[in-house]
């Protein structure tokens, strides 16, 4: 799952990005215009929006998003706690608001609830491929009710792959999915991670179907021909 940060104090956006980034991937905006352009070019889980923006404000961002027809998740943060405030900015698709200073344990609950009430707005139900079943609402898997111990973003690797069963996934979409294109860590960890997992896997019987087509990337497949 990815989330879009839009937050211009960099200190407090580092804070929500450390509060997040062990679960979640995520790409950061500084200023308004910034965000929504992220916004109306990714696909995201949750947008963490700040109201008070330069160039756009949160208000603005919002409101695009919402006349764009995107109805993903916004968790509206910022310094004001007014009555009015909080209400103009549910009036205008806000799914949450969180005033700063905030606690980060509230944060990462208040982000939980709301992308569980998501995923049950878009049926996210679990699914799965011969045996092997993945819950998007639990990031678990198992195989013929077996859990499978996955460790790190390893869930998300695998929820992305399977996901899309049979279609060549590149190194890099499945770096910019899982860990987010902005984030510092090197696209290496890609590499790492199929290596750790394919293991995982192995224990299972299912590494089989996780082919590395080289120089191209990877695909979830039955196909012994690749």
């Amino acid at each position: 799952m990815k989330i879009l940060i839009i937050e211009d104090d960099r200190a407090i956006s580092r804070a929500i990005a450390a509060a997040l980034g062990s679960r979640y991937a995520f790409d950061q905006a500084f200023d308004g215009e910034e965000g929504l352009f992220f916004a109306q070019q990714n696909v995201y889980d949750l947008v963490v929006l700040d109201i008070m923006l330069p160039a756009l404000d949160g208000y603005g961002v919002l409101e695009r998003l919402r006349a764009d027809g995107m109805d993903t998740p916004v968790l509206m943060l910022t310094a004001k706690n007014a009555r009015d405030d909080r209400v103009r900015g549910l009036q205008l698709g806000a799914d949450d608001y969180l005033a700063k200073p905030f606690d980060r344990d509230e944060l990462v609950l208040r982000v939980e609830a709301i992308i569980r009430r998501s995923m049950g707005v878009r049926t996210l139900d679990a699914f799965g491929f011969r045996g092997l079943t993945l819950d998007p609402n639990t990031r678990r898997a198992a195989v013929d009710g077996a859990p499978v111990v996955l460790k790190g973003k390893q869930y998300d690797v695998l929820e992305y792959l399977v996901s899309h069963e049979g279609q060549l996934v590149s190194k890099t979409q499945l770096f910019d999915r899982v860990w987010g294109f902005m984030n510092d860590t090197s696209s290496n960890v890609v590499e790492v991670y199929v290596s750790a997992l394919r293991k995982v896997l192995k224990g299972h019987g299912y590494d089989r179907f996780l082919k590395t087509i080289r120089g191209a990337g990877y695909v979830w497949t039955d196909d012994d021909g690749l």
